[in-house]
Order: C-alpha cells, then sequence, then structure tokens
C-alpha cells in the first residue's frame, strides 16, 4: 500500500521561500513518477512538477526557473523547493505517485499560503 504524508506548507511572504517534503511508504518498481500538484479555492487541481525514475523532471510554466523538484531515494522522500513565491502559489499542494498516465496515489495535502 502505497502511502504519501506531505510536510513543509505554511504561510509565507511573496517573494519567500518554502520547501515542501513528501514522505513516501510502499513505493515499488511499479511507480514511474512522483510528483507535486495543487489546488486553489475554486480552482481545479493542477500539476506543478514531476520526476520520473529515471530522474527526469518536468514543470508547470507557471513554476519554472523558481520551484525545484528533487528527491532522496534512499530516505523514499520528494521534495519541492518553492523560491520567489507569489500570491497565486496560494493552494494546497499534493504530492503524487504515478504509474502510467495520471496520479494512482495521492497525500492529504499541506497548505501554502503567500501574503502580500
Amino acid at each position: 500500500q502505497v502511502q504519501l504524508v506531505e510536510s513543509g506548507g505554511g504561510l509565507v511572504q511573496a517573494g519567500g521561500s518554502l520547501r515542501l517534503s513528501c514522505a513516501a511508504s510502499g513505493i515499488d518498481f511499479s511507480i514511474n513518477a512522483m510528483g507535486w500538484y495543487r489546488q486553489a479555492p475554486g480552482k481545479q487541481r493542477e500539476f506543478v512538477a514531476h520526476i520520473t525514475s529515471g530522474g527526469t523532471t518536468t514543470y508547470a510554466d507557471s513554476v519554472k526557473g523558481r520551484f525545484t523538484i528533487s528527491r532522496d531515494i534512499a530516505k523514499n522522500m520528494v521534495y519541492l523547493q518553492m523560491n520567489s513565491l507569489k500570491p497565486e502559489d496560494t493552494a494546497v499542494y499534493y504530492c503524487a505517485a504515478t504509474r502510467s498516465r495520471r496520479p494512482d496515489y495521492w497525500g492529504q495535502g499541506t497548505q501554502v499560503t503567500v501574503s502580500l
């Protein structure tokens, strides 16, 4: 059973930084990518970034150059370093594990709030 637990969210001023962490358990060879998604109030959940089992990273255009996804395989951890945060980055951020094209497993989410 795959379990994902996010941490690291909080309140930060615009221009600041946060690092989100995702502790993963039950991950096996069938999981091809780990990623981050977010959902702002009144909006659909959207892709933020992911990293494949081969280490390839992909980012949404809105976060390119500001966010960095990384992983520690030995610790079964995935991270999202978020710099130069903007108010529009405010959302609940979810860690996800994907076998094929869409996430198969989700964490419970962590709130990120960016104030002016």
